[in-house]
């Protein structure tokens, strides 16, 4: 039987993973990553760099992209909660424009991956959380890109009753919209 449970989700390539957990009176132990598993679900990739983060309550990071290096992101929480969210950048593909969001806290232990060629960001919900990932390619600042947290086209529902103000970095402030931006992999 396997350790993880790969569901994807209404966007092709999105998936929703669910590791086994083993716990007991002592704490727990799980696989975060198998290759060979993966593999067997399909998501074959070589992972290349590790991040972390650590975020308060309503710290909104994204929607954030590579245009020439698109990354793939293996997607968790290890403390806290946040809304996690990835939206179709790829142009040909039938839900270019569509998002798919999910809860992932170090409660329900989820993990979320988010191929190359879509925007990835997250708004945390608990009062902090840290956030690591694993990457298909390596961060490069100069070739970042990033679209509007709250672009109407898009039409992501963040779960903004659970956060009292959204905090932004200048950065993630000046993104442009999907339909201005033009963007497409």
């Amino acid at each position: 039987m396997g350790k993880f449970k790969f569901t994807e989700t209404s966007i092709k390539g999105v998936y929703i993973i669910q590791p086994t957990v083993f716990g007991d009176q002592r704490g727990y132990f799980m696989e975060t990553y198998h290759a060979q598993e993966f593999k067997q679900a399909g998501l074959d990739f070589n992972f290349v760099q590790d991040n972390q983060s650590k975020s308060r309550k309503g710290v909104l990071r994204g929607l954030h992209f590579q245009y020439k290096h698109p990354q793939g992101k293996l997607v968790r929480v290890i403390k806290g909660e946040v809304f996690d969210v990835a939206v179709d950048l790829r142009k040909d593909s039938p839900t270019y424009g569509k998002w798919e969001g999910v809860v992932l806290s170090e409660e329900n232990k989820k993990q979320f991956y988010v191929p190359e060629g879509f925007a990835h960001g997250f708004l945390v919900l608990s009062e902090e959380a840290e956030f690591t990932y694993k990457c298909t390619d390596f961060y490069q600042a100069h070739d970042e890109g990033g679209l509007l947290w709250n672009d109407k086209d898009i039409g992501i529902v963040w779960p903004l009753d659970r956060v009292d103000e959204v905090l932004l970095s200048d950065k993630d402030k000046s993104w442009k919209t999907l339909e201005e931006s033009g963007v497409g992999f």
